[in-house]
């Protein structure tokens, strides 16, 4: 009879004993391959279908600097936060999220001699899908938009400090294309 309870007792608590991966660590490629912009999201399951997840990318390059006719960046520092919701269960098959997101930025010299500064701040949809390679590695791919309001100012140059305009005005910008390295755990 006592071992009879004790197999019911570990029989019933083998649910809680045996828990989903609840966190992951990923680093957008795409975002590197974007003048060396660096980048990691945490990511936190909040139930079988949702998971709350917190980002950066940061890219404080200069190319070219010295020379105002060759001189290009795109310098920001990005922080994001949001939930992805996902049909069959958190970490794999497909997703879609979404996020508050705040960016400073400085990017010129690219397609042309014209330069803005600023800050920026709003939302962000998205959705992927989540390929499994591994128990504990999955490749994410992924499309997302954002839109917002920034505050801006305008340059004709990269480093000759003529401002061209400047004020404040609403935005739908692509935010991120995605294939991501991603460890869960």
């Amino acid at each position: 009879m006592k071992a009879r309870l004790i197999i019911t007792l570990i029989l019933a608590a083998m649910p809680m004993l045996c828990r989903a991966q609840d966190w992951s660590v990923s680093t957008n490629l795409v975002d590197y391959a974007c003048l060396g912009t660096m980048n990691a999201e945490v990511s936190g399951a909040a139930g079988r279908h949702i998971s709350i997840n917190a980002s950066a990318r940061v890219n404080p390059w200069t190319y070219h600097k010295g020379d105002p006719s060759k001189q290009m960046q795109n310098r920001h520092q990005t922080y994001a936060a949001g939930i992805r919701y996902w049909p069959w269960h958190i970490y794999s098959g497909w997703w879609i999220s979404g996020m508050a997101q705040y960016q400073e930025y400085n990017f010129g010299g690219i397609f042309s001699q014209k330069t803005e500064e600023g800050d920026a701040y709003g939302m962000s949809i998205g959705a992927g899908y989540s390929l499994m390679l591994h128990e504990h590695l999955n490749l994410d791919f992924g499309l997302s938009i954002w839109g917002g309001q920034k505050t801006y100012i305008t340059y004709a140059c990269p480093s000759c400090g003529r401002i061209t305009d400047k004020g404040a005005k609403w935005f739908v910008l692509p935010n991120d294309i995605r294939i991501s390295i991603a460890y869960i755990f």
